[in-house]
């Protein structure tokens, strides 16, 4: 079976953690604050805190701008869970707006219909990797002081106008999760330009502590610290950061071979009559941490159908990206109207793209593909 995805992990992955075992510091230490440094240097930010993962990174952003209970964040439904659920643990409410369907992002288009005098933030997801248009939703929002933070899980490597997805971002929570390019097994970061903000989010992710564990034991004396406010354990552990500075040396390669097996699928499957494949936007480039189909409106199959003839073919395709509204946990959540984000749910389904996939496993990809549509009279 063809697997949809595989981290891309070598010896010095492993060389890496083994070292950070051997040395004995294995929780939140100096690996951690290098990792920190290099990764926001990566994106193109002033500071950069690691966390135990992309949710808890985004529970934290919203913390830190006072979003709680009464207040309203405007999210995509179509998302990974954790998206919504990030604002429901602050007490605040999720208000789900739709996406475009070129790139499965947010938009000012789409957002303003849903703002209220209750919304504090709008989330925006960099989809799978895609690149959203950021400039045009801060233009929107700041003008009534809405903040814009950044759910960039998927998007490192990705680009905007030029720059690397990120860069000047208020605030940006990232995923080392192994589905995207750059993995610590879990984990993740938290990126912004204000010293302030990052000082806070270094507290907050160790308890509420006003010095952390690495600085007692770098002081050398008796250090008493002081929790000045509530915090969380949302930390990184040094054997992870060992990894992900190994991780982070590659994403040049990482993204040179997964743009240049996207660009194979492009080739390859460009004669499937109205089938649409993921692509970047006018104003920027994607990862491809994601590589999603359109299924053609003329095909009469479902898209599970399709996943499981894909199966029997001997490759291991998924779905696209869910729709938070229509699971059980949001169900009888109000909102307004999300047709693309319902019809991108039911018809996209994300095929295997990974650093090591061959061209001959790729061929088969597009082969077993082709065959199911054209069975059902697509071509």
């Amino acid at each position: 079976m063809i697997p949809v995805m595989r981290p891309y992990l070598g010896p010095e992955e492993a060389a890496a953690a083994a070292e950070a075992v051997a040395s004995g510091w294995v929780a939140q230490g100096p690996r951690v604050a290098q990792f920190e440094r290099e990764f926001a240097a990566y994106i193109g930010a002033a500071d950069g805190v690691a966390v135990s993962s992309c949710t808890t990174g985004l529970h934290l952003v919203l913390h830190v701008l006072g979003v709680g209970p009464g207040d309203e964040v405007v999210v995509p439904s179509y998302s990974f869970i954790a998206t919504a659920n990030a604002v429901r643990y602050t007490g605040a409410t999720p208000v789900f707006a739709d996406v475009e369907e070129a790139t499965g992002n947010l938009t000012a288009a789409t957002v303003e219909p849903v703002l209220t005098a209750r919304t504090r933030a709008v989330m925006v997801v960099h989809q799978g990797g895609m690149p959203a248009d950021v400039p045009s939703l801060r233009a929107l929002c700041e003008p009534r002081g809405i903040q814009i933070v950044e759910d960039a899980a998927c998007a490192a490597g990705s680009t905007f106008g030029g720059a690397p997805v990120g860069a000047g971002a208020l605030l940006a929570a990232w995923s080392y999760h192994p589905r995207k390019l750059l993995t610590t097994g879990e984990g993740g970061m938290v990126t912004t330009d204000s010293p302030e903000w990052a000082v806070r989010l270094r507290r907050l992710r160790e308890h509420g502590m006003t010095v952390s564990a690495a600085d007692r034991h770098a002081a050398g004396g008796s250090v008493i610290e002081e929790y000045a406010e509530v915090g969380f354990n949302y930390r990184l552990t040094d054997v992870q950061a060992a990894i992900g500075l190994v991780q982070l040396r590659k994403m040049g390669e990482m993204i040179a071979r997964r743009r240049d097996l996207a660009a194979r699928y492009q080739q390859a499957l460009s004669g499937v009559d109205g089938l649409v494949l993921a692509a970047d936007p006018d104003y920027g480039t994607t990862n491809y941490q994601s590589f999603w189909v359109l299924l053609p409106d003329r095909f009469p199959g479902s898209r599970n159908q399709v996943l499981a003839a894909l199966a029997e073919r001997g490759v291991s395709a998924r779905r696209g990206i869910m729709a938070s509204h229509l699971e059980q946990a949001y169900a009888g959540h109000p909102h307004v109207p999300l047709p693309v984000t319902e019809r991108l749910t039911a018809r996209t389904l994300i095929l295997p793209l990974y650093h090591e996939l061959t061209e001959a496993e790729q061929d088969t990809v597009v082969t077993a593909l082709s065959d199911v549509l054209a069975g059902a009279g697509v071509r």
